[in-house]
């Protein structure tokens, strides 16, 4: 049988492979540098913004400068931070959190259902931080005023008052008031869903004013300090939104920084920040214009915001408006924001998740995964069980390409003839090969198909498991407790037996060892090549592919293993259908014979 073609779509497929590894899934060892100085004092882009002339776009929402902190001793906890405000306590279904009434903002928010590890009694995930913290990261609602106003608005210094008593609840929204002293009152109702949005309605009334009011509302997400990023380019973390028309927009947090702030003036959309798992996003009315900005400022210490302003109310004498806005602030669940971008017509929601290049790959299979998992509540038989209706599907093209494969090894005695017969003229050793693959209906390059089909699989399988949260910390059986994260055991320490850690790179656990001794098994079904270097390939590639796939998500070795196992099975029925004889224990073994002398000159 001639295994050029085979060996060729192996040695592809490990490009690209290792292409995919070195420059696309290559994490960052090192951790960003924490801010060592702490930010107690913003520098209100609602003052600076007060008689500066007409408000531009994001005008409204400089970015908020940490300033340097005045009389500010060492740096303080997240939790000493919490107590320089009086605070309204949140306890929703899904989240834990306060809201400052000191400036009004949402600075405190932590995930109820995710811990940072596997152990469930590791702390939750936190999401927002108040300013003095370490790296503080909040949002913010209010208004600016029209140029040349003057009128006093609430601020970063406002304390506002509390109606009523008890926690932000999903069942209880919490009213907050304040009254300027010139006639304006203004009142803030927060309230929060089952799961991660919070409402914002801010009403201004003009009860005993002589002038009317002419106010541009705004809000921001601002975030401070060098934010932890995973490092893999197949990921997006840092600014976001759907700018109407513009449709998604995707800023690194060093592309900003390095060229300055971007301007967009939509109608719908939404813009944010995101982490791997976890985001925050502003979601102005879906109906009206508004100036949106990604900034990023350097005075004292980096922060970067996304900010929008929207068109300005006037409230005449005697009468009030209103302004709705919405915070997402969580994890990023496929089926939560799908049903945001339904239920409050929210352009591309759904874009928040980087679904990748095989978008129209990945999100399918996600949702597949998921219909499976929610039959059987497994992620890891899901994987096994939409790898075998990936096979069903792909099976004819499969079929065809075995069957090509049996029929090459059924010419193989031919082939050699032509090899020995032409061995002076490659030339013609090709014309007849060629002429010997068309006499008999056989397509050299049938092998290389299943290989070439399963590569996009496999990255929109690896992408899923990679970006979705419902992948994390997803169980399977025995030692996988994280279907995203590596087989956590190696064989150099005998998986666990004997008592030391072992460096990164040798972590070859049991999975990835099934993995390559599949693979192994599949080559083996073939006999193996005269050709010495070409033996050399098929006997290495195992071993190389079980130490490339180690450092991959344990649920795509589980993947590339059952369906390894699957082929096996599939290339065997098919090969005894075509009456060639399958000496899989005979190939392994001449796999090991040492080869003579000669034959390996020859």
């Amino acid at each position: 049988m001639d295994n050029r073609n085979t060996i060729l779509a192996i040695a592809l497929s490990a490009l690209v492979l290792i292409g995919w590894q070195y420059f696309f899934a290559r994490p960052q060892v090192e951790a960003q540098r924490q801010q060592q100085a702490v930010q107690q004092q913003l520098t209100e882009s609602r003052e600076s913004a007060q008689g500066a002339g007409a408000p531009q776009p994001g005008a409204a929402a400089t970015p908020a400068a940490p300033g340097a902190a005045q009389g500010a001793g060492p740096a303080r906890t997240r939790e000493g931070a919490l107590q320089d405000s009086p605070r309204i306590p949140i306890d929703a279904e899904r989240l834990h959190g306060s809201i400052a009434l000191k400036g009004g903002r949402v600075d405190d928010v932590t995930l109820k259902d995710y811990r940072e590890t596997v152990d469930p009694k590791s702390p939750e995930i936190v999401l927002f931080a108040p300013l003095g913290s370490p790296q503080p990261y909040y949002a913010e609602f209010g208004f600016v005023n029209a140029p040349g106003g003057t009128t006093p608005l609430p601020n970063a210094d406002t304390v506002w008052t509390a109606e009523g008593s008890g926690p932000l609840t999903t069942a209880n929204p919490v009213t907050l008031t304040w009254d300027n002293g010139q006639g304006l009152t203004f009142r803030r109702t927060v309230s929060v869903d089952k799961d991660y949005l919070f409402t914002i309605r801010d009403e201004v009334a003009n009860a005993a004013g002589g002038q009317p009011a002419t106010l541009y509302p705004y809000a921001l997400i601002s975030r401070h300090g060098e934010p932890h990023v995973s490092g893999y380019y197949i990921l997006h973390e840092g600014l976001l939104g759907v700018m109407g028309e513009d449709g998604l927009q995707e800023i690194a947090y060093k592309k900003i920084a390095e060229q300055g702030a971007r301007t967009f003036r939509p109608t719908g959309g939404w813009l944010g920040v995101t982490d791997k798992y976890w985001a925050s996003a502003l979601i102005p009315p879906q109906d009206k214009p508004f100036n949106a900005r990604f900034a990023s400022t350097d005075d004292g210490g980096r922060a970067y915001q996304t900010d929008y302003l929207l068109d300005p109310v006037t409230v005449a004498p005697g009468a009030s408006a209103e302004v709705t806005g919405r915070l997402f602030a969580g994890a990023k669940q496929v089926a939560v924001l799908d049903r945001y971008e339904k239920e409050y017509g929210v352009r591309h929601f759904e874009l928040m998740i980087d679904w990748g290049w095989f978008h129209f790959i990945t999100r399918p299979m996600f949702y597949a995964l998921d219909l499976f998992y929610k039959m059987v509540g497994n992620f890891g038989i899901a994987i096994l069980i939409v790898t075998v209706l990936l096979k069903l599907l792909f099976f004819p093209l499969a079929n065809k390409s075995y069957v090509s494969m049996s029929k090459m090894k059924l010419v193989q005695p031919e082939m050699m003839r032509i090899r020995d017969r032409f061995a002076d003229d490659k030339q013609k050793q090709q014309q007849e090969l060629m002429a010997l693959y068309k006499r008999e209906k056989i397509n050299p390059l049938a092998g290389c198909l299943p290989i070439v089909v399963q590569i996009p699989v496999f990255f929109a399988l690896y992408k899923v498991l990679f970006v979705t949260i419902e992948m994390r910390h997803a169980p399977f059986f025995g030692w996988i407790h994280d279907l995203a994260a590596p087989d956590p055991t190696s064989l150099f320490n005998l998986f666990g037996l004997l008592p030391y850690d072992v460096p990164h790179f040798l972590l070859i656990g049991v999975w990835p060892l099934l993995m390559g001794v599949t693979m192994f098994i599949q080559m083996r079904l073939n006999p193996a090549p005269t050709d010495p270097a070409q033996a050399i390939i098929f006997n290495w590639m195992p071993l190389f592919f079980t130490f490339l796939l180690a450092s991959f998500p344990a649920g795509l070795v589980i993947y590339w293993t059952w369906n390894n196992f699957l082929s096996i099975v599939q290339q065997w029925v098919i090969m005894k259908r075509q009456g060639v004889k399958v000496d899989l224990f005979g190939n392994i073994r001449d796999t090991f014979r040492k080869k003579p002398a000669d034959a390996a000159k020859s």
